[in-house]
Parts: structure tokens; sequence; C-alpha cells
């Protein structure tokens, strides 16, 4: 039906940390342009360096996702959860910064 299920499950002890530059990310699983595995992960660089709580980091990923890849986008972002989605193909990441999850995918 082109919308693949994919499993994503957040865990601590599967981060990785990177050099002085901050988090190195660390792919789990991808169905994603290159360009856009590239831009998922400094947008969300970007989002854990400007916002405190997940839930404005994860609204800071979405509408840059949005604006740059057109709607709609949802993002799962934190340290423990679960998920299990059905994705657009090519329009899916989740990945590791430091300790962080990050669950990029478009539906809809």
């Amino acid at each position: 039906d082109g919308f693949p299920a994919a499993r994503a499950r957040s865990s601590s002890a599967w981060g990785a940390l990177g050099g002085m530059s901050g988090p190195k990310a660390v792919i789990k699983t991808v169905d994603m342009a290159e360009e856009m595995q590239t831009d998922a992960i400094e947008i969300a660089q970007e989002a854990i360096g400007s916002y405190m709580m997940e839930k404005d980091m994860a609204n800071f990923i979405k509408r840059e996702f949005d604006k740059k890849y057109q709607p709609t986008w949802h993002v799962i972002i934190g340290k423990s959860w679960g998920a299990l989605v059905t994705h657009a193909t090519k329009n899916f990441i989740y990945f590791y910064l430091g300790d962080i999850a990050i669950l990029i995918f478009k539906s809809g």
C-alpha cells in the first residue's frame, strides 16, 4: 500500500556520544534520501541546542520538515518511548543524538 510499517524503541543504552562538537548521530533505521537524512540530523541538532523541552524540540523539527518537505511530518523525541508507525515510502528516519532518540516520519 506504499506505507511500510516501522518499529522504533528508544533506549539510552543505544546512544553514542561524539566528540567536542556534541553528540554523534547514530542512525538506527532509515528509509530516506541522503540529503534529507543530513537535514534531519542538522535540524535535530539545532532543536536540541535551542530548546529545553522535548515537545518544543519536536515542534521545531516538525515545522522545519513541513516547510522544506511539505506536510504532514510527525516527530517523536525523547529518552524513553516506543512506537509503531506507518509511514510514506522514503520518508522515515530513526536515529540517536547522544542518548536522545528521534523519530521523524511522514504520513498522510
